[in-house]
């Protein structure tokens, strides 16, 4: 009997013992650092908020261009082109030098778009983005192959009417002739843009 409650004395003991040293543990930090006083709001470092991403307004312009600019299939052309089998084109402005050169391939071209295929209102949007980019990017004679209208019901090429009417209205268009035989012929225009604002003030 007295062997058993020293053995019950022993183990509350170690009970108590436990204990006590959980809670130095718990305290450990606060018995090491001592008092410690909390930081006073102000003080708190204020992490900075991300800057809202910049407004696309480039974009924006190009697209407000892009509406006052909208190439019409109604536009009438017919007194804005030279009167000549090939329906040539120079602005009010440009000599007819400006035709003869393009005529005998004296501007190298050096980009084309090939509009084959194409719907009337893709041809349209891709007509004007080439010619938007060609300009942006310094480029001077480009080719638009609209096709013969070999495919076309009755072999008209109405492809090639719309283009006529699409260019003239292009601010960036100088002149177009039709090009040479061996560029396209009836096929395809070469056409001369104005040089880019944007290059000429770098």
């Amino acid at each position: 009997m007295r062997q058993r409650n020293a053995q019950q004395a022993a183990q509350q003991q170690a009970r108590i013992a436990a204990r006590r040293q959980a809670e130095r543990e718990r305290n450990l930090f606060a018995l090491t650092v001592g008092p410690v006083t909390p930081l006073r709001a102000q003080n708190l470092y204020q992490i900075p908020l991300e800057p809202a991403p910049p407004e696309p307004l480039q974009l924006q312009i190009d697209e407000q261009n892009v509406l006052r600019e909208a190439m019409s299939d109604e536009f009438d052309i017919s007194t804005l082109l030279e009167v000549d089998a090939d329906l040539s084109y120079r602005r009010p402005g440009i000599g007819p030098d400006v035709l003869r050169k393009l005529r005998s391939g004296q501007w190298s071209i050096q980009r084309q778009l090939d509009l084959h295929g194409l719907r009337t209102d893709e041809a349209r949007e891709a007509l004007g983005q080439f010619i938007r980019l060609a300009h942006r990017t310094g480029l001077r004679c480009v080719r638009i192959v609209h096709g013969k209208g070999l495919g076309s019901p009755g072999k008209v090429p109405v492809l090639k009417a719309k283009v006529l009417r699409w260019l003239v209205q292009k601010r960036e268009v100088l002149a177009f002739v039709q090009a040479r035989p061996a560029d396209g012929g009836a096929g395809a225009l070469v056409v001369l843009l104005q040089p880019s604002t944007r290059l000429m003030r770098h």
